[in-house]
């Protein structure tokens, strides 16, 4: 038997403005134009310039009217915008792309993918109709690094099955051979090894430095990945040097060739969105102009909506048209509202922060960056940890010693032998000093370099010290091991 029953629930909403505002705050500057854009194009109740400039207008109108009357082409068309079967409130832009979005095709240079130049390729070679399909089904195993990474036994059940082709791995294999020699150096390897042999094998194999790396990458890729020099010599029987040479030449070659024929290449710049100066002793911020636009409502539309809104609203059209205007009135001072909100909050946050890290900021010295976390700067501007994390993540600052991002001044504090805490920041720079001065033939490894963290007053364990040399990128200290 069902049973009703009530339940009371307090739950938080967010309104769509609120959704809008986070997602305006948390785009840099590089983003902050484009959306100020898509707006612009899809509310034309909004404008570019400063409020004072409206009035300029008056004076120009005369050049631009087709009638002796003045305002004729003020009044737009509000019917141009209305359709009968919808009328609907204005839809807020988001700030990701959409699926229409994705699907519209935009302009892009003329570029060549790895399979197309591979194919072309293939044309100069003299292959029977049974070897052009072998070939096609190879190329389109070819990852985006430049591997074929499925087994051949897999690829003979392809062709049987896709182009009832009865073949076995040795044909397969003469044809894939044939690929190999395609540029760029490399392509169509199983692994990492052979992609090396390849390339390799397109050297002078007559000087004596080649002819070993070939030799190593053949006979002892173990031993070379594993960083045992000493192994590799004495097979070899070669002197330092000539291992070195040869080392040299391996470590020159592409593991990924695949990589430089993508589709997708894309160069990022970071633009800040604050610039800091110092002046007369003084740190003065400034917010990058793209973080700042200059954005007003229309004064054609405010005097359309007046007009409208004075006359009979009788008429359905009218009543329509009314509501339209009004809408992307409203939706146009809550945006240039929002992008004031957006300005201050930034700014509020940067002081805080510069307030914070004030030392660094004038020596720009690592030793002097304090720690500091989401909590204390949100306690100093009085909002939300989320609020400041969001500016934090994705926003950078560009000083008289580089552009940083925010989350760079964000750290943990370490414990020291004064009782003081040091920014983790601060350690991983001093872990990184010690294993730039280390021996690269014996390099330190991370018990020893807890135990030369220790001697400089850090309090730090082992585990932690692998931790923060995993974050700077930094392998462990056998793969670190130089001739």
């Amino acid at each position: 038997m069902q049973k009703l029953s009530i339940q009371q629930q307090l739950s938080q909403k967010l309104s769509p403005q609120q959704i809008q505002f986070i997602k305006l705050l948390q785009i840099p500057a590089a983003e902050l134009e484009s959306r100020i854009e898509e707006e612009l194009e899809i509310n034309p109740a909004l404008e570019e310039g400063k409020e004072e400039q409206a009035e300029e207008k008056d004076s120009n109108e005369e050049e631009f009217s087709d009638s002796d009357d003045d305002y004729s082409d003020d009044e737009l068309d509000v019917q141009e915008y209305i359709r009968d079967e919808d009328v609907a409130g204005y839809k807020m832009q988001g700030d990701g792309p959409s699926q229409d979005d994705e699907e519209r095709e935009s302009p892009l240079a003329g570029t060549t993918s790895l399979t197309e130049m591979l194919l072309n390729q293939l044309g100069f070679l003299r292959l029977d109709e049974r070897q052009t399909k072998i070939a096609e089904q190879l190329i389109g195993s070819i990852d985006e690094d430049g591997y074929i990474r499925r087994n051949l036994d897999l690829i003979v059940d392809d062709l049987a099955f896709s182009q009832n082709i009865e073949t076995n791995v040795e044909e397969i294999e003469e044809v894939l051979f044939r690929i190999q020699d395609f540029d760029p150096a490399g392509i169509g390897a199983r692994d990492l090894q052979e992609c090396l042999l390849l390339q390799i094998e397109r050297r002078h194999m007559d000087e004596p430095e080649v002819m070993l790396a070939h030799n190593i990458l053949k006979d002892c890729f173990d031993e070379f990945t594993k960083k045992h020099y000493d192994k590799i010599q004495k097979k070899f029987d070669v002197d330092d040097e000539s291992i070195k040479a040869a080392v040299n030449i391996i470590t020159k070659l592409n593991p990924k060739p695949g990589g430089t024929s993508g589709d997708d290449i894309k160069t990022q710049y970071l633009m800040p969105d604050f610039i800091l100066q110092t002046n007369n002793g003084e740190l003065e911020l400034f917010l990058n102009s793209k973080n700042a636009p200059d954005l007003r409502v229309s004064r054609n539309y405010s005097e359309m909506f007046e007009t409208y809104d004075k006359s009979a609203k009788n008429d359905k059209k009218l009543k329509e048209a009314v509501t339209f205007v009004k809408q992307k009135l409203d939706a146009a001072k809550w945006f240039i509202e929002a992008i004031k909100q957006r300005q201050q909050t930034l700014l509020k946050t940067m002081h805080a922060i510069l307030e914070f890290q004030k030392e660094f900021f004038f020596e720009g010295d690592e030793s002097y960056l304090k720690p500091m976390i989401l909590k204390d700067i949100a306690d100093m501007v009085n909002m939300d940890i989320s609020t400041i994390s969001r500016v934090a993540n994705s926003k950078a600052v560009q000083t008289e010693f580089g552009i940083y991002p925010l989350k760079y001044f964000f750290s943990e504090g370490i414990a020291t032998d004064s009782g003081e805490d040091a920014s983790s920041r601060e350690v991983k720079h001093i872990l990184k000093e010690i294993i730039d001065g280390e021996q690269k033939k014996k390099p330190l490894s991370d018990e020893k370099l807890e135990k030369e963290l220790n001697k400089r007053g850090y309090n730090i364990a082992r585990r932690t010290v692998a931790k923060y040399r995993e974050q700077l990128n930094i392998p462990v200290a056998r793969l670190r091991k130089e001739l």
